[in-house]
């Protein structure tokens, strides 16, 4: 039984997949197709955007330049969250998606809609994404996907391209040109393709945002960073605003080939997937504010913002922006670093970037205490602490439950020199610059 829609609002962008939907929808359902688009930093993929969903059939179209609710609401809480996925991945489709699904509820409400739309695939994350949001915000809209609609027969890019000639739709995608891309001001991404091979390197002329090797320039070159409460507020000493702070980062780091990544990453539904990123700026704001945060942050909370950094970037990832833990997550971070004011200076050299000096005026960083100079420190102090954070490993040694006595190997294995036949074989001696170090203390890291 066909879902009965009267109006549907369609989350556009005007690639191929979206561009095809709009004929579709109105062919399988008989409904007015309003087109929503959100700029989120795309760039040149916008020009004629409206005019492309207007001959597709569109009955109506809304653009509205998102940059700096993005920016400013998406990506630097995310950043001072130190959310990474996997420990490489940036987030910077995640984090677009559920500002543009909002929107597009908005939009829904606007134009007295009763179903809302989207074009992503039955096995990507986008399509978890999306309607989670739409879950969260308007529960009461009804839902189509087409790729998972059994009347939908399109099964390939191909396939999509052949659908949208027979239909007379101009699509920018070229067939031999399969790359799936996706572009904001936080990244830009590569999937598709040579990529779905993950043993085929990505061929150096995919990169659109960073320079390749021969491109680079031969001296390194070191930006600085102002952050006030870890938000990111200046760069060279230039106080500047989101969007254009996140630009020209984007276009100085990329020079230098920084923020270039190649992974295989897990989905949320299941399978790997290869992904080639471009995140210039976001690479170096991380590792500013990282260093930041090391140098202003106490140890545990330093520590627990690392551990937590993990969940959000789980939770950004799998669509889950509006859940109550992530806001939870938000407002313990946001606290933690209100002390994450100061100015780090990163290198940029060969695809790299590098903290390499930081300042600020809430720095626990104590010269007196971290120096060999022993004046102004009362060394006896160190016994006692000593003793008691030694506490259990004693305790439990006197229980006979603690570490093996000298020569006693771990686990039952036979000891240092002890052959399996049960005839004993001498050690080798240490060597003297070994005998020589176990001589002297030191104080090092």
């Amino acid at each position: 039984m066909t879902t009965t829609v009267k109006r549907v609002v369609l989350a556009y962008s005007g690639g191929l997949d979206t561009s095809i939907i709009v004929p579709w929808l109105k062919e399988r359902y008989g409904c007015e197709v309003y087109c929503y688009c959100s700029d989120v930093g795309q760039g040149a993929e916008l020009d004629g955007l409206e005019a492309r969903a207007r001959a597709s059939g569109a009955d109506g179209v809304v653009v509205e330049d998102l940059r700096l609710p993005f920016v400013r609401d998406f990506v630097f809480p995310a950043l001072r969250a130190g959310a990474v996925y996997e420990g490489r991945y940036l987030l910077g489709t995640s984090l677009a998606r559920p500002l543009i699904a909002s929107r597009q509820v908005w939009a829904a409400e606007r134009f007295g809609a009763d179903a809302l739309a989207h074009g992503c695939t039955g096995k990507g994350n986008d399509q978890v994404r999306f309607e989670l949001a739409y879950m969260a915000l308007a529960p009461h809209l009804t839902v189509l996907a087409p790729w998972r609609d059994p009347a939908w027969t399109i099964r390939s890019r191909e396939d999509a391209l052949a659908y949208a000639e027979a239909r007379g739709i101009a699509v920018p995608v070229r067939k031999g040109d399969l790359y799936s891309r996706d572009a904001n001001l936080w990244h830009l991404s590569h999937e598709g393709g040579p990529l779905e091979d993950p043993a085929h390197p990505a061929p150096d002329d995919l990169y659109r945002l960073t320079a390749g090797a021969a491109a680079q320039p031969a001296w390194p070159e070191t930006v600085t960073i102002g952050f006030e409460s870890g938000r990111p507020v200046r760069l060279n000493g230039t106080a500047l605003g989101p969007i254009e702070l996140v630009e020209a980062l984007n276009a100085l780091a990329g020079r230098h080939g920084v923020g270039r990544v190649d992974i295989v990453e897990s989905r949320l539904v299941g399978m790997k997937s290869r992904g080639v990123y471009e995140t210039p700026a976001g690479t170096v704001l991380h590792e500013a504010l990282d260093d930041l945060c090391r140098l202003v942050l106490p140890h545990d909370l330093y520590r627990t913002r690392q551990e937590l950094s993990l969940r959000m970037a789980d939770l950004i990832y799998n669509g889950q922006w509006f859940s109550p833990l992530r806001r939870a997550l938000q407002a313990f971070v946001d606290t933690a670093l209100q002390a994450a004011t100061g100015e780090v200076a990163v290198e940029l050299h060969r695809g790299r970037a590098t903290a390499v000096a930081r300042s600020s005026p809430q720095s626990l960083y104590r010269a007196g205490l971290a120096s060999f100079d022993m004046t102004g420190y009362d060394r006896s102090h160190a016994e006692g602490f000593i003793r008691l954070f030694g506490l259990p490993l004693a305790v439990a040694a006197q229980r006979g439950g603690g570490a093996p006595a000298p020569g006693a190997a771990p686990n039952g294995a036979s000891p240092p020199g002890a052959a399996a036949n049960g005839r004993a074989h001498a050690a080798p001696p240490a060597p003297a610059a070994a005998a020589r170090g176990a001589e002297v203390g030191g104080d090092g890291a």
